[in-house]
Formats: C-alpha cells, structure tokens, sequence
C-alpha cells in the first residue's frame, strides 16, 4: 500500500483498487476501509461455498457471497501510521443477498440464510504494541440490510510508528453449516466520528 499525504490541503492520495483511505473532517484523522477482495477468506476461490459479486451497493462494487460453509473465517492484516487518538474497526455484512428486478426494484433474496442463530460469530483484534479485543454476537439483523458490526477499539499513542492490526470474524463450530451471508468490506474510523461517518456512507 502506498500512501500520500498533503497536510495542508487536508488531502489523502492512496493508490489500491482494494482500500481507500481518507481524513475525517471533523476530527482530522485517518479513515480506512478495505474491500472484501483485500481480505483472508477461507475457501473464497472455491465455488461451491463462495462467490463474487458485482453490486453498486458497495463503494468497490464487489462483495463477497457465502452460500454455505461449515467453517467461515473472514480476516486481514496492515501496518500504517495512525494520528493519536481512538479508533473503532467494523465489518461491513448484510444477510441475504440482493439485486435489482428490472434494473429498478431491490429485492433480497434470502433462501441460503441459515446457522447464524445457532452460536455467535467471534469478532476480534489485536494490534502491534498488544492491545486486543473480542466479541461475540449472533448475526440477527434483518435481511437485505446492511449492517456495521463492531470489533473492537484500539488506541494510538505515538504517531510516529507503524501501528500493525490483525482482525477478523470466524464461526468455526463445525456441527452446523452456516450461509446466506454478503461481506462487504471493513472500516477503521476514529472513534468519536465513527457513527456519522457510517451513517454518511
């Protein structure tokens, strides 16, 4: 990843079809969000379980289809300097998966959603100097809605060091198959801002 920055213009040049990186205006600090393309995903290139899809609805035009899996681990990695201050990652999900009837109406289709209600998925984080966190919850929102699913917060202390975050989402209770599930993207915002910045986007 190559990453410019102007200071003066409060402009961020960031050269990925993958990631986009920006400055949050209210806070002046990084905002990233990387495409479902730029994450680890197990089994992703086996068309039995997964596939791609072509959407308007994703700001990279493409998200990621699990039809049915026993094992799901979605996940990613990256090093960057961060200002100071808080920030929150999310993962961008949707239950179903939806189109256009005549290049108009949005309908979802919902025929594959399946094994989410039985145990949670695990959210978790860690990054460079140690700092971790976990959660767990149970993909419940409606379908054909996407959803920001919080992982966890981190803070940085010194601006002048790469800071490295591990992240990802896993279901690996292999007694039940799981589906049905679109998988966006992820996004690292300052914490503060994080709410108004999903809603904007």
């Amino acid at each position: 990843m190559m990453i410019k920055y102007s200071s003066e213009a409060k402009t961020v040049y960031l050269y990925s079809l993958l990631s986009e990186l920006w400055i949050d205006k209210n806070t002046g600090r990084l905002c990233l969000s990387f495409s479902s393309k730029a994450l680890r995903i197990t089994r992703i290139d086996d068309r039995r379980y997964w596939s791609r899809i072509p959407t308007d609805e994703s700001r990279f035009q493409s998200v990621a289809y699990v039809q049915q899996v026993w094992w799901f681990e979605v996940g990613g990695e990256f090093k960057i300097q961060f200002p100071c201050g808080t920030y929150s990652l999310f993962f961008r999900i949707q239950l179903g998966k939806t189109s256009k009837r005549l290049g108009r109406r949005r309908i979802c289709n919902s025929e594959h959603i399946h094994g989410w209600d039985i145990k949670p998925v695990r959210f978790q984080l860690a990054t460079s100097d140690n700092q971790r966190a976990v959660s767990l919850c149970y993909l419940d929102n409606n379908p054909g809605n996407w959803s920001h699913y919080h992982v966890g917060d981190f803070k940085v202390e010194n601006p002048d060091i790469e800071t490295g975050i591990k992240f990802s989402m896993t279901q690996i209770d292999c007694t039940h198959t799981k589906g049905g599930l679109c998988v966006d993207s992820v996004f690292i915002l300052p914490k503060e801002s994080a709410e108004e910045v999903i809603r904007s986007k």
